[in-house]
């Protein structure tokens, strides 16, 4: 029997960029999707997280879990700190869109620049990776910026605006970082059209995909 990896999804923008990890990196995996897209936009309007945004989290979580996932995967960063508040409700690994990638980050250590495109998800995965550092007792400086009009462009199927923003801010802050993260499993996809320079730029869905496919497989 294949390993069937639930994907919890706030937004359409995250789909495709963690569906091609998958197919990629794992084509024998079996994929459950659920998804309440109205939490991205009730976040953007009100760049605040709620009880009800996180009881509807867990109720979509829930969701993947009752399908049969053998564990699942929050594919949307602007939720990540409120995961592990719920993951003892499930009773299969439950893991958060970015934890692996900011360990990841962390390792490679001094200045990382984080670049998000949802105003909550900038300084969300900024205090993670603050958090992960003081956990694994390392020093990091995290600069963020922030690119709202590139998350509007992607909304109305501008990818080439969105992906020209991103490229723009990638090389201003390779310049000046050890290395550069995306914030947004959404962002992914700009990389299929950028020539990357010797300075690591790291996306959620890779390093995510492998991630949760091991802590399904660990049961």
């Amino acid at each position: 029997m294949s390993t069937k990896i639930g994907l919890v999804h706030a937004t359409m923008n995250s789909v495709q960029p963690i569906l091609h990890a998958f197919h990629t990196y794992h084509p024998s995996v079996d994929l459950i999707n659920v998804m309440d897209e109205g939490l991205i936009y009730e976040l953007n309007e009100t760049n605040t997280i709620t009880q009800s945004m996180i009881r509807r989290l867990m109720d979509i979580t829930g969701k993947a879990e009752d399908a049969g996932a053998d564990a699942i995967l929050l594919t949307c960063s602007s939720f990540s700190p409120y995961v592990p508040e719920i993951t003892h409700l499930f009773g299969v690994p439950t893991l958060s869109s970015d934890e692996s990638m900011l360990d990841k980050a962390v390792e490679i250590g001094g200045r990382i620049s984080v670049i998000a495109t949802v105003e909550k998800a900038g300084p969300t995965t900024t205090n993670l990776l603050y958090k992960t550092a003081e956990e694994k007792g390392k020093k990091i400086d995290v600069n963020t910026v922030v690119l709202p009009e590139a998350f509007q462009a992607l909304q109305k199927a501008n990818q080439a605006k969105h992906d020209e923003l991103i490229h723009a801010e990638i090389d201003k802050l390779s310049k000046e970082s050890d290395a550069v993260v995306l914030a947004q499993y959404s962002m992914a996809s700009s990389l299929d059209s950028y020539e990357r320079g010797s300075t690591p730029i790291l996306t959620g869905p890779e390093v995510s995909a492998n991630a949760i496919v091991k802590l399904a497989e660990k049961g």
